[in-house]
C-alpha cells in the first residue's frame, strides 16, 4: 500500500480531513475530523517504511501487540493509548477495522438531552 491509497482508506467520513500540520514535512499526513481537530490517524514513513499512528483502548491494544507482529506501541505518541502499525504487513480489512476504532475513540461527544 501506498499513502495516496492509505489516506483514501483514513477519510472514512465526509467529517474528516487530512493535512500536513508539521512546517517543512509533507511526508506526514494527519486525519483528523472536521468538527473538534483531533486526530485519529498519524501516517509516516520510518526507516523507508510506511507506518500509522491509531488511537487504541489499552486493553485491546496489549491483545493487538501479541496477535499481531506488525502492531507495536505508537511512535512520538501515548505509548498507552496509540499504537503504530506496519501498513504494508497486516490485513488491509484488519487495518480498516482499526482506523475505524481510532476515528470512533476520538470522534466529537454527542450532546444527549434529556427530557423532563
Amino acid at each position: 500500500m501506498n499513502k495516496k491509497t492509505l489516506i483514501k482508506l483514513s477519510l472514512i467520513s465526509e467529517d474528516t480531513q487530512a493535512d500536513c500540520p508539521f512546517k517543512d514535512d509533507d511526508d506526514t499526513v494527519v486525519i483528523r475530523h472536521t468538527d473538534n481537530k483531533k486526530w485519529f490517524v498519524l501516517i509516516f514513513k520510518l526507516e523507508g517504511k510506511l507506518y500509522v499512528n491509531l488511537k487504541c483502548n489499552p486493553d485491546l491494544a496489549a491483545v493487538l501487540k501479541d496477535e499481531y507482529p506488525a502492531i507495536t506501541s505508537a511512535w512520538h505518541m501515548n505509548k498507552k493509548h496509540w499504537i503504530k502499525v506496519d501498513v504494508n504487513n497486516i490485513d488491509k480489512k484488519a487495518l480498516s477495522k482499526l482506523i475505524k476504532i481510532s476515528y470512533d475513540l476520538t470522534a466529537p461527544k454527542r450532546k444527549i438531552y434529556k427530557v423532563k
